[in-house]
């Protein structure tokens, strides 16, 4: 008989499941921001996409539903869709308010925690929904007119519907004035997340307190950061990489609530690469901000700014068979 072999361990599951287990739990009370066991309200990241994707099967209608839509079934289609967005949108917004009401007074004398029983919530929360289902009517024709923008302001577009499927950018304001709305009402942390799923999605940073103007185009948009407290006019286009910042965030928390981001006046062309910084800078109407430039002043209106590149210098050494290029180091913006 052959001699009996050892027995193969199993390498398909760890043996050290038990013990890391063990450490995780251990940690987990230890350091409450990265943590919500036990807690009762919390807003959901997956529900905020999904009613993004609802939103955006009403604003537009037959690009992106699974069956043809008619006028036979329009109205059946669009009341199917607006009941399951309520439904969704409230509850998420319900959860919004509960955890902003017991976040702020969180660890604090005062504490005022919401529970499933505080019906002043369940109020607000049907006031701002209801606020939010009036706006779609407003919201598709502002995106039709950023639709147009994108179709005028780019020569390789064969027709708006190549924009509305195609251009990241589209995705990016869409979901910038739904969340912005929602922002404006008052709801906490649910606009972020939309933002932040539009970040991912586009490449495209625009924070949910920016305002931006009607025909709003951002051409190729990846890059493209625009922060919370900037102010955009009509008409205005940009390219990628562009930054719409703040001139500094040192101080951190102490700058909560304070003007730190640009204004951009209507017709402005802000190009590729530029950076635009700080609150008390305004760039004028009709103004073009050539690519690669740092502005962290003003521009009048009807002004086009532009880089001071250094300026190749040609000279001619004794005994050299052709020029050499050196390069002025001089320059500035």
């Amino acid at each position: 008989m052959p001699a009996p072999t050892d027995p193969q361990p199993d390498l398909t599951r760890s043996t050290r499941l038990k013990e890391v287990v063990d450490e995780l739990l251990d940690s987990y009370p230890k350091d409450p921001r990265t943590q919500h066991i036990d807690a009762t309200f919390l807003p959901s990241r997956d529900e905020a996409i999904r009613i993004i994707e609802l939103l955006r099967k009403i604003v537009f209608p037959g690009f992106f539903d699974r069956r043809r839509i008619t006028s036979d079934n329009v109205r059946f289609h669009i009341g199917e869709l607006l009941a399951e967005v309520d439904e969704v949108l409230y509850e998420q917004v319900r959860q919004s308010l509960r955890y902003g009401q017991n976040e702020k007074f969180a660890g604090t004398e005062h504490a005022e925690p919401c529970d499933e029983k505080h019906i002043d919530c369940d109020v607000v929360a049907r006031e701002k929904t209801d606020a939010m289902l009036g706006y779609l009517p407003d919201l598709r024709h502002a995106i039709s007119l950023d639709v147009q923008a994108a179709f005028d302001g780019d020569p390789a577009a064969k027709g708006t519907d190549e924009a509305v499927f195609c251009y990241p950018g589209i995705d990016a304001i869409f979901t910038h004035r739904v969340a912005h709305k929602l922002c404006t009402l008052g709801v906490p942390m649910l606009p972020r997340i939309m933002s932040e799923y539009a970040h991912n999605e586009t490449g495209v940073d625009i924070h949910p307190g920016a305002t931006i103007g009607e025909s709003f185009f951002i051409d190729h948009a990846t890059g493209v950061v625009i922060g919370e407290t900037v102010v955009i006019g009509k008409r205005v286009k940009v390219y990628q990489g562009v930054t719409l910042g703040a001139l500094s965030t040192k101080g951190g928390q102490s700058w909560r609530g304070k003007r730190r981001h640009p204004t951009i006046e209507d017709d402005v062309t802000i190009y590729a690469g530029a950076t635009i910084l700080g609150g008390d800078t305004v760039i004028g109407a009709r103004s073009t901000i050539a690519g690669s430039v740092f502005v962290t002043t003003s521009v009048p209106p009807d002004h086009t700014v532009v880089a001071d590149l250094p300026t190749p210098k040609v000279k001619a050494r004794r005994g050299a068979n052709k020029p050499t290029v050196e390069q002025d180091l001089g320059g500035g913006i």
